[in-house]
């Protein structure tokens, strides 16, 4: 019955600590990321071409709806760079 008791202790001692120690790299990869987001900033970078004037051939309403898509998805971050039939 003693073995089953410092069993027991080693068990809850152990499961402890190892929810003690996930808990702090959860925390630190939040702080870290806070704190890398205000060192430096993602850069916005400025479409040099229009998506239409890429598109060759593609119709100008489905590059339009397409481009509300991934803007609506990516919340606004991603856009399309060229459209091509396959």
């Amino acid at each position: 019955m003693e073995n089953l008791g410092i069993g027991l202790e080693l068990m809850v001692v152990g499961m402890t600590t190892v929810f003690l120690i996930l808990l702090i790299v959860i925390f630190g990869g939040k702080l870290l990321i806070q704190v890398v987001n205000r060192i430096a900033p993602e850069e916005v970078q400025k479409a040099k071409k229009t998506v239409a004037a890429q598109s060759g051939n593609a119709d100008p309403t489905a590059v339009a709806v397409l481009s509300e898509v991934v803007k609506q998805l990516t919340q606004g971050k991603g856009h399309i760079t060229s459209v091509k039939k396959i």
